[in-house]
């Protein structure tokens, strides 16, 4: 009876876990439960495997399975979009020198001092460009080896864990730092001259999370991350929104990004590509971002080996393609308004 009643428990928190993120209120404790999608399904499985063991006809058997059966089931559809039988938005398109993009992306955790696995990365990877968050003075001067590499360069360090650099081969055309919300947390928007001469557009992010101590709502992070896809959408330009988002891919306003930016995921249908927690296997999930415009395909994605930070780096390759190769998803009337009322409610805050 006792070992009943523990499994109820938690069956029950679990199933609480699964479903409370289906509330769309942004206080931190709800919006939590957005990130550990997989690690809830594998927890699931397990409770399920004991329900079944479980001696006696005892009937909290038989709800206890129903509801875990039920939580496994939504929690499939929900992960199924990033195993490789999710449907691609991108298609694979061979990597181009003159029309592509290879690029970075990573958060180095401002209190890592291991600038050496940063700048080791960097050069064997050889990108054309990288954008890295959480980069304080200590950081820009530690990294001052791959200057010589990289002749076009954005560096804003900051001591509050929002610091941005970026650095690039490629020339820089046009430069905004922005502080959408905050005074204090700034974006970038850059054009690049491809090889080609063609212009593309970066919008590098950094926004707040949802956690306590830094912010007790989502609002700020989710009105960032929708500014940014109205701005992309509005912009001609083919572009990329890149950075860590500190929400993860699957997230409501994630999704309600793509149909507003008219963006694409390169992991729909190839994985999770996870870049956090570096140091803890269990609990990882996507926060670090490139997603692209409809004019690219994808040459290659993949999360490179750690450098220190609690944070993996994100590798991407894409190429103009003058071929249909990826597909968006759009906005209907009321998910318009509601970005509309979450960016909004973000200035109010």
């Amino acid at each position: 009876m006792e070992g009943t009643l523990i499994l109820t428990g938690i069956t029950a928190f679990f199933i609480l876990a699964t479903f409370v993120p289906l509330v769309k209120l942004d206080y931190w404790w709800i919006r939590i439960f957005d990130y550990p999608r997989l690690q809830k399904l594998v927890i699931l499985v397990a409770l399920g495997v004991f329900w079944i063991i479980l001696d006696g006809d005892d009937p909290m058997k038989l709800i206890g399975l129903g509801s875990v059966g039920l939580a496994l089931i939504y929690l499939s559809v929900q992960v199924w979009p990033y195993t490789i039988l999710g449907k691609k938005m991108i298609q694979r398109v061979p990597f181009s020198k003159d029309n592509g993009l290879h690029l970075i992306v990573g958060n180095v955790y401002q209190f890592n001092t291991d600038y050496s696995k940063t700048i080791q990365l960097i050069k064997k990877r050889n990108p054309d460009a990288v954008f890295l968050v959480e980069t304080n003075q200590r950081w820009v001067d530690g990294l001052k080896r791959i200057e010589e590499d990289f002749p076009y360069r954005i560096l804003l360090p900051k001591e509050n864990t929002y610091g941005l650099a970026f650095y690039s081969k490629l020339p820089i055309l046009r430069e905004e730092i922005n502080y959408l919300l905050d005074p204090e947390i700034p974006s970038l928007e850059v054009d690049l001259k491809l090889n080609s001469g063609q212009r593309i557009t970066l919008y590098g992010i950094h926004p707040t999370p949802p956690v306590p101590g830094e912010n007790s709502k989502s609002t700020e992070r989710d009105a960032e991350i929708l500014m940014i896809g109205k701005k992309s959408q509005a912009n001609p330009n083919p572009s990329l929104v890149i950075g860590d988002l500190n929400d993860v891919a699957w997230s409501y306003t994630t999704s309600l990004f793509l149909k507003i930016s008219q963006m694409a995921d390169p992991r729909r249908g190839r994985g999770f590509y996870s870049t956090f927690h570096a140091k803890v296997p269990f609990f990882r999930w996507p926060l670090d971002h490139v997603f692209l415009s409809r004019h690219f395909g994808l040459s290659s994605l993949q999360v490179l080996p750690g450098m220190g930070s609690d944070h993996f780096p994100i590798e991407i390759k894409a190429t103009l393609s003058p071929e249909k190769t990826t597909e968006t998803i759009r906005a209907n009337g009321d998910e318009k308004k509601e970005a509309r009322a979450k960016i909004i409610n973000g200035h109010k805050e």
